[in-house]
C-alpha cells in the first residue's frame, strides 16, 4: 500500500506542469496573433519594393448613348371614381309600401319595377273619376242634342236668339266640364302608375331605404339610388403649378398635346387607371372636361375623364391613380432612372469620355417619364453615360471599357441586381457575385473627389 506521500507526488507534478502551460498560454496567444503579422509586414516590404506586375484591365460597364428624340409625356393624379349618372329613385306618391320587387345590388335596366305601393284608394279614385266623366258626358251629348235642335229654328225665327244663345253656351259649358273631368281621369291614372315605381336609368342598384310595411310620405319619398357604371366617371385634380408649366412649354414648342381644347376644357388626352393594388386597369378612357376655374378646395383645376366599364370591375368610390398621356415632348433627352446619382453637388451622373475616362456632370431633371428621368440641363446628343457597375468604377478619370447597350434595355433592371439595383454586372457578362445596392453606389461616388470633380 502506497504512502500519502508517494500518492501525493503525480499530483504536485501534474500542478506543476498546469501551472506552467497556464503562465506560458498567453506568450503563446501573442506569438499566434504576431506572426502572421510579422508575415504579412514582411511581404508589404517585399512587394513595396518589387515591380508592380501586370496592370488589372479597365473595368468593364454599361453605358448608353443619349440622343434627342421624340418622348411621350405621362402626367398622373390621384382620383376617385363616380358613376357616370346617380339617380334617386322616390315614390311620387304616398301610401303603404307593399313589396320590394328587386335584389339590393343587383343591375337593373331602365323600365324595370322596383316597388309596389298600396294600389287600393287610386283604384277608387280612379273608378270615382271615370264615373264623373260619364256624367259630364251625358250632360255634354244632351247640349249637343239641344244646340242641334234649335239651330234651325232661329234661323226661321221661331225661336228668340237669347233661347239660341243659351242653349250655344250649355253646349260650351258641357264641354269645358267634360275636359276638366277627363283631366281628372288621366290624373287618376297617373297617380295609380306611380304605385309601381320603376327605374329610371340603366344601373345598380342601392340598398332600399324602406322595408315592406312602411307608409311612404311626399316628405320621406326617397326608396333606393341607381348609379350607371358603364361608363364610369374619373374625378381628379391638376395641380395649378402644373397647368402654368404645361401652358408654358406648350406656347414655347416644347410640348406637343394630342388635341386643341374642346368647349368643356378637355384636350382629348387619353386615360389609364391604375387601381390601389398597383395594377393597371384595362380600359382605356378619355379626358372630358375641366374647369375653367381654381378650385379654392384643392388649389388646382377640377376634371374628369369617362372610361367604358362594360364588366363593372370599376365601382363607384374607389380610390385610383389617373395617368393622362398623348402629349409629346420634342427633341428631349432622357436617361434610366437608375443612372441618376444623388450627391451633396445635387443630382449627377458619370460620362464616358472619348478616351474612356470616367466624368461627372451634374444635370437638372423635369419629371420623368416610362422609367426615365428628362434631362434639361448637363447632357447633349452623343454623350455617353454609365448604367451599370458604379461599385467597380466610380472614381473621376478612371479609365472604363464601356459596353453600349439599348435604352431599352436600360430602363430595365441590370443582371445580377435584383430589383434593379445599380452596379450590377455588364449585360451579357454576369459575374458571380452580387454587387453592392444602389444606396452603396450612391454612397461611394458622393464622396469628397466625386463631389470636388462635380465642381
Amino acid at each position: 500500500m502506497r504512502s500519502p506521500a508517494q500518492l501525493s507526488t503525480p499530483f504536485f507534478k501534474l500542478s506543476s506542469i498546469t501551472s506552467h502551460m497556464t503562465q506560458a498560454l498567453p506568450a503563446l496567444r501573442i506569438a499566434a496573433v504576431s506572426l502572421p503579422l510579422l508575415v504579412l509586414a514582411a511581404c508589404g516590404k517585399q512587394g513595396a519594393n518589387a515591380a508592380p506586375p501586370g496592370g488589372m484591365p479597365p473595368p468593364e460597364v454599361n453605358v448608353v448613348t443619349v440622343q434627342p428624340r421624340n418622348l411621350g409625356l405621362d402626367f398622373e393624379y390621384a382620383a376617385q371614381t363616380a358613376g357616370s349618372r346617380e339617380t334617386e329613385v322616390r315614390a311620387r306618391v304616398a301610401g303603404i309600401l307593399e313589396n320590394r320587387l328587386y335584389e339590393e345590388g343587383s343591375r337593373v335596366k331602365a323600365g324595370t319595377v322596383l316597388f309596389q305601393i298600396d294600389q287600393g284608394a287610386y283604384r277608387t279614385q280612379l273608378a270615382s273619376a271615370e264615373a264623373a266623366a260619364g256624367v259630364a258626358e251625358a250632360k255634354l251629348n244632351q247640349s249637343k242634342r239641344e244646340f242641334a235642335r234649335l239651330a234651325p229654328l232661329v234661323a226661321e225665327k221661331a225661336i228668340s236668339q237669347k233661347e239660341f244663345d243659351d242653349a250655344k253656351s250649355a253646349l260650351e259649358t258641357a264641354e269645358a266640364s267634360y275636359k276638366q273631368v277627363q283631366a281628372q281621369v288621366n290624373e287618376a291614372k297617373l297617380n295609380l302608375g306611380y304605385t309601381r315605381v320603376v327605374a329610371p336609368i340603366d344601373g345598380v342598384t342601392g340598398i332600399a331605404a324602406k322595408s315592406n310595411g312602411s307608409l311612404v310620405t311626399a316628405a320621406d319619398s326617397l326608396l333606393t339610388t341607381i348609379v350607371q357604371t358603364d361608363p364610369v366617371y374619373v374625378n381628379f385634380s391638376v395641380p395649378e403649378a402644373d397647368y402654368l408649366k404645361l401652358s408654358k412649354e406648350v406656347g414655347a414648342g416644347k410640348i406637343a398635346l394630342p388635341g386643341k381644347k374642346t368647349n368643356n376644357g378637355s384636350l382629348a388626352f387619353d386615360v389609364q387607371l391604375k387601381l390601389a393594388d398597383g395594377s393597371m386597369s384595362p380600359a382605356t378612357g378619355k379626358m372630358n372636361f375641366v374647369s375653367e376655374k381654381v378650385n379654392p378646395a384643392t388649389g388646382g383645376f377640377d376634371a374628369r375623364a369617362q372610361v367604358p366599364n362594360a364588366d363593372g370591375t370599376l365601382r363607384p368610390g374607389q380610390f385610383v391613380r389617373v395617368i393622362l398621356s398623348g402629349a409629346t415632348r420634342s427633341a428631349a433627352i432622357a436617361i434610366p432612372q437608375r443612372a441618376v446619382i444623388d450627391s451633396p453637388m445635387g443630382k449627377i451622373v458619370f460620362t464616358v469620355s472619348p478616351d474612356n475616362k470616367l466624368v461627372p456632370k451634374p444635370i437638372e431633371l423635369d419629371g420623368w417619364s416610362h422609367g426615365e428621368w428628362i434631362v434639361t440641363k448637363g447632357l447633349q446628343g452623343g454623350d455617353r453615360v454609365l448604367v451599370d457597375g458604379f461599385i467597380k468604377a466610380h472614381d473621376p478619370g478612371m479609365t472604363v471599357t464601356p459596353i453600349a447597350i439599348t435604352a431599352k434595355a436600360a430602363t430595365t433592371p441590370a443582371a445580377g441586381a435584383p430589383g434593379g439595383a445599380q452596379g450590377g454586372a455588364p449585360a451579357g457578362k454576369p459575374e458571380g457575385k452580387p454587387e453592392a445596392s444602389a444606396g452603396a453606389a450612391s454612397s461611394a461616388v458622393a464622396s469628397a473627389p466625386a463631389a470636388s470633380a462635380a465642381k
